[in-house]
């Protein structure tokens, strides 16, 4: 039989489906809509899943984490499973040419996870699931990673392995001696800047979707370089 949801926490868990995609050893995982690049290295390993439009947030819920429990389906649910905890670094696009058979098209709200997560819960044989999610606290081992792209004329940052909230929704950027700079999303939990910042050390100010703010300071040296990941040493 299922996890079952207790009544002191119902009120904090919803509804949705759960799918999987890519193999046991999520190569088709990697990269995706979030920005992120090798989940291994960035330390997101194969704990993750994509979200359906209702839950991704125009890429804003990229970074967020969420806990999982099949419900409902005898027939899949693998007893005593319990939860699995993942964090959201890609997005299941909707199909529109399907109204009735594509589980990631608005408003439905659906998960399609890694295929090692999703058999943490059902047999793959499913397919699709019935779940129920809430959101939780990420826990991440290390510094914040601030992977600097881009050109002289226009620096784009990845930040990855966020904890807490996960999910960053501001994002400011200051050269040594320089004013803080707020930053505009480019994509996913990319951020850039158009202002001319080579041969300063690089400082940010990260704020998460729960209002915490944590600033990192002479995050890089002076000879940072486009291309390197450098490490905020603090965490959320």
């Amino acid at each position: 039989m299922a996890m079952v949801v207790s009544a002191k926490d119902s009120r904090k868990w919803h509804d949705a489906h759960a799918t999987f995609y890519g193999d046991m050893e999520g190569g088709e995982t990697m990269q995706g809509a979030c920005g992120y690049g090798d989940l291994f290295q960035q330390g997101y390993g194969l704990a993750t899943t994509a979200l359906s439009t209702a839950l991704f947030n125009d890429g804003l819920s990229c970074g967020a984490c969420f806990e999982i429990v099949c419900v409902h389906d005898p027939q899949w649910c693998i007893p005593g499973a319990g939860s699995i905890v993942v964090t959201a670094t890609n997005f299941c696009p909707p199909n529109y040419s399907k109204p009735s058979g594509n589980w990631c098209n608005p408003p439905l709200k659906h998960f399609d996870l890694s295929m090692p997560m999703f058999t943490k819960l059902a047999a793959y044989k499913a397919g699709i699931i019935p779940v129920r999610y809430r959101r939780v606290l990420c826990a991440k081992k290390g510094g914040v990673k601030f992977e600097i792209k881009g050109n002289r004329y226009w620096t784009l940052v990845q930040i990855y392995n966020v904890g807490g909230a996960g999910d960053v929704i501001a994002v400011k950027i200051k050269g040594s001696g320089k004013r803080w700079l707020a930053m505009s999303r480019n994509w996913g939990q990319n951020w850039q800047t158009g202002t001319v910042l080579t041969g300063q050390s690089l400082s940010f100010q990260v704020t998460t979707s729960d209002g915490k703010m944590v600033q990192f300071d002479n995050v890089t040296p002076t000879s940072w370089n486009f291309g390197q990941v450098y490490d905020g040493i603090k965490y959320f």
